[in-house]
């Protein structure tokens, strides 16, 4: 009996390692079938091209930056003149918003002008009618035959009438100049280009409302014969930046393809970077030290405003 108690006794002590075991055996089966070893990169990182660099990612933009098209007024727009690719010059109609309020308006100001530009005549007959009067009453030689009184009513009824004739022009000149109010606010709703460049993107379409402060311009307009790029530089490397250093950037996805860069300048503000979602209310740690380099639009590859790519800077060590 101790024999047989002894036996289920260490038995089953076996058995519980042995299944310890297996279950560790097949957990290991397991990670290894679900994280297979590590391999190369699909897209093999650039090369550093300068013994001493900062690397920094970069976006493309339109040269002199892109400009957001805003709305002067919110309105439905009635009209667009322009489409995505299309070159435009500075001062061109891009769209038009509905100004049928100042329209209305406008004609009835050209009416009251025509009732100012009557008022004008009918005051001009009375000036004239009472000048006339007066001076028959001066004409007179006797001086029992007109009373002091009628000729000083005479004379001041002159003036009264000369008051409403200045009257009524200064009322003509007023409604001619809401006449020009109306075609200035008339044509500002005609939203014209501030600048040669080229239409990069269009948000808004004909009959869409236009608001004064939408989440997205209305267009975007660049200048894409020559880019430049703003390259963010991690602020821990911002000491090793000196205007003038050289710049080669690197296609996102084609790392054999590169381009000489020209120094333009350095944003003399450090920033929050964003570009991790491009989200400007993303929280991040980190904040960067804006760098611009402008380059050549090259033909072939194409490249495209918004594009990421990777810059690196010759720089000295600290």
């Amino acid at each position: 009996m101790n024999f047989l108690s002894k036996l289920i006794r260490y038995g089953t002590l076996a058995g519980a390692a042995f299944g310890v075991w297996m279950i560790c055996m097949v957990s290991k089966s397991q990670a290894e079938k679900e994280m297979p070893p590590a391999a190369d990169p699909p897209i093999p990182p650039p090369q550093k091209p300068f013994i001493h660099a900062v690397a920094a990612t970069g976006i493309l933009e339109a040269l002199s930056e892109n400009v957001s098209i805003g709305v002067p007024v919110p309105g439905l727009v009635t009209q667009m003149q322009v489409k995505v690719n299309d070159a435009v010059k500075k001062d061109q109609p891009l769209f038009t918003i509905d100004d049928r309020d100042l329209r209305a308006e406008e004609l009835s100001t050209k009416a009251q002008r025509e009732i100012a530009r009557a008022q004008i005549d009918v005051s001009e007959a009375q000036l004239k009618k009472t000048e006339t009067q007066l001076a028959r009453l001066e004409s007179v030689t006797d001086p029992r035959a007109v009373s002091k009184d009628d000729l000083e009513n005479r004379r001041q009824d002159v003036l009264v009438a000369k008051a409403q004739v200045a009257a009524a022009k200064a009322q003509l000149a007023s409604t001619e100049t809401a006449l020009q109010r109306l075609a200035l606010l008339i044509e500002r709703l005609t939203v014209r280009s501030p600048r040669d460049g080229n239409v990069l993107q269009v948000n808004i379409r004909s009959g869409e409302y236009a608001a004064t402060s939408p989440k997205s311009p209305a267009l975007i307009i660049g200048d894409i014969d020559r880019l430049q790029i703003r390259a963010d530089v991690d602020e821990q490397n911002a000491i090793r930046i000196r205007p003038g250093q050289k710049a080669i950037a690197y296609l996102k996805g084609d790392p054999s393809v590169t381009f000489p860069l020209e120094y333009l300048r350095v944003e003399p503000y450090v920033i929050p970077k964003v570009s991790l979602t491009g989200a400007s209310t993303e929280r991040v740690d980190t904040r960067v030290l804006q760098v611009m380099y402008s380059l050549k639009r090259p033909e072939n590859p194409p490249l495209y405003v918004g594009q990421q790519v990777d810059v690196f800077i010759e720089a000295p060590e600290k």
